[in-house]
Formats: structure tokens, C-alpha cells, sequence
């Protein structure tokens, strides 16, 4: 049986603006499963990166819990909390930004195991970044160079080492292909791979991109505006999407095979803002498949079969 690692329960974040609170996150719910990658889609500006920020607390929940090995973070001490981020670790989206352009290679690399004094001295210090070096697939003759003399796929790699410096359980993968050519991508998510399997590693893979997502996920949670609107497992959710939502960003992949029909669905409209959501479903001004009640009443992410969750009023549990 899977052994749970992490648990978001009712997870909110607003933030507050001259408008009013922006209903960023809210009430988040999903587990993560030891050595198990959940992939977090939907477009930009639904809420995937605040979550995973969120759950390592590099910003401040408004309110839900964030259980890890059992334990609820969000009532830890700052002092606590320090100790607990060698377990948790984050791959920003853009390897350029996220690097400090001042810094080698081996100082990046090596600066996690300084700060937390993992080292003896300087000859041990070097040893270890050369190791990581080699882990992600970086040659030892690049320890001295800059960011700026990198391509992007070398550049994620090195956030890659920085994350893993410290031997984390959990690593929230925030788009880290997002930024990369199409063929450096393929490159990192089977690195990604490969360190899960060797290092048992899990994961949280935030994307916008299905295709991606598919690649790299036990489970999938599709998140609309601030809401989980549907969680399954990946082969499910792609054979049998049921969420409206869903369907409309599947029905936007390319399909290779040029014979292939697939009915593209358009949604109109535009997403409603998250500093006053409407009431009811917020996908109900977009939804091709609205019913009356999804305007006033919010549906509510309920269990449709084993392993599925859906919240949608026209989706109904399964025998």
C-alpha cells in the first residue's frame, strides 16, 4: 500500500490587493504518495505556482493545513522550519533568473551545503558539488563557469543539484521545462525520471503543458481558477476525462498522426477574476455543458469512482 508523504487540507491563500483579497488558492485538497509525482495543470494565473509555494511556505498560507510525514509545517516555528527545508526543495521555472548570475557553477551548487554546514572543509566541499555535478549529467570542466555561459538545459540542470544538495524526500517542480527547447526538455524530465527512481524521490510537477504533464505523473489534479476541479490517476484522466474543463484542455493537444479526428473544443468567454469569484462554479461562464444549478451552487470535489475525484453538478458517482 502507498505510504503517504504529504496532505494539503483545505490549503487557502489569498493575497490582498486595493480591489479586494485575490482568491489565489482555495481550499486545496490532495495527497502525495512516497517515490509518486502528482502533476498540478491548468493555464496560467489558475493558482499551480502559489500552491507549491505555498506548501513549502515560502509564502504564508491564510488557512488550511500541510500535513508532511505527519506532521502539520504551517504551525511550525521559523527555526523549525529551517531544519525542515532540507526535505523540501523547489526547481524554479526559469533556470536563468533563479541563478545567481555572480556565482560559479560550484558555488551555486555548493552554497545549500555551506549555509547548512553538510561539509568539513573545503576539499570535501568540492567533492560533494562534482558528485552532484556528475549525478545531473554536468561536466566537471563547467564547475568554474558562469550562468550566462550556459545554455538553458545546462542552467536547469544546476537547479536540479542545488535542489538535491541537501538529499530532499520532496522536490516541487515548478514548470521546469516550461522555458527549454523542445529536445533539452526530453533531456531534464528523464533526468527528472531517473533521479526519482534511484533516489526515491517525490514530486510535485506544476505545468501548464498535458503532454508534459502525462509524461512524468502517477496522478494528475486539474486546477481552474483557485479550485481543484478534477484529480485521477494519469491513464484514466486521459482516456476518460470528466470534467468539462478536462476535456477542453485535451481536446487542445496535438495529435501526431495527421489522420487522427479530434474535436477541438473553444471555450469562450473569459476566466472571471479571483479578487470577487462568482458564485457557483467559476467555470460556468466558459462551461459548454452548464446546467442551471451551476450558477448559484458550488459543486463540490466529491469521489466518482475508485481513485477519481470530479467537481462538477452534471458528473455523478459511479457504481
Amino acid at each position: 500500500m502507498a505510504e503517504k508523504l504529504l496532505e494539503a487540507k483545505n490549503l487557502k491563500k489569498y493575497f490582498k490587493t486595493k480591489r479586494g483579497m485575490l482568491h489565489a488558492v482555495d481550499d486545496v485538497d490532495f495527497v502525495i504518495n512516497k517515490g509518486e509525482t502528482l502533476g498540478l495543470v491548468g493555464e496560467s494565473g489558475c493558482g499551480k505556482s502559489t500552491v507549491g509555494r505555498t506548501l513549502l511556505r515560502l509564502l504564508d498560507a491564510t488557512g488550511g493545513e500541510v500535513i508532511f510525514n505527519g506532521e502539520d509545517i504551517l504551525k511550525y516555528p521559523r527555526s523549525k522550519m529551517r531544519n525542515l527545508r532540507e526535505n523540501m526543495q523547489i526547481v524554479f521555472q526559469d533556470p536563468f533568473s533563479s541563478l545567481n548570475p555572480r556565482q560559479s557553477v560550484s558555488e551555486i551548487i555548493g552554497e545549500p551545503l555551506l549555509i547548512n554546514k553538510k561539509t568539513a572543509n573545503r576539499a570535501e566541499l568540492r567533492s560533494k558539488v562534482l558528485s552532484l555535478m556528475s549525478t545531473v549529467g554536468l561536466a566537471e570542466r563547467l564547475e568554474n563557469s558562469y550562468p550566462h555561459e550556459l545554455d538553458g538545459g545546462r542552467r536547469q540542470r544546476i537547479g536540479v543539484a542545488r535542489a538535491l544538495a541537501l538529499n530532499p524526500q520532496f522536490i516541487v517542480m515548478d514548470e521546469p521545462v516550461s522555458a527549454l527547447d523542445v529536445s533539452i526538455q526530453a533531456q531534464i524530465l528523464n533526468l527528472m525520471d531517473n533521479l526519482q527512481k534511484e533516489l526515491g524521490l517525490t514530486y510535485l510537477f506544476i505545468s501548464h503543458d498535458l503532454g508534459v504533464i502525462k509524461h512524468v505523473s502517477n496522478n494528475i489534479a486539474v486546477m481552474y481558477l483557485g479550485k481543484i476541479v478534477e484529480m485521477s490517476d494519469y491513464k484514466s484522466l486521459f482516456e476518460d476525462p470528466l470534467h468539462p474543463y478536462t476535456k477542453a484542455l485535451l481536446s487542445a493537444i496535438p495529435v501526431p498522426d495527421v489522420d487522427e479526428k479530434r474535436e477541438r473544443i473553444i471555450l469562450e468567454g473569459d476566466v472571471p477574476s479571483p479578487i470577487e469569484p462568482p458564485p457557483g462554479c467559476r467555470f460556468y461562464g466558459r462551461c459548454f455543458a452548464r446546467i442551471d444549478k451551476c450558477k448559484n451552487i458550488t459543486p463540490e470535489l466529491q469521489t466518482i469512482s475508485e481513485g477519481r475525484l470530479c467537481a462538477c453538478h452534471i458528473v455523478e458517482p459511479r457504481a
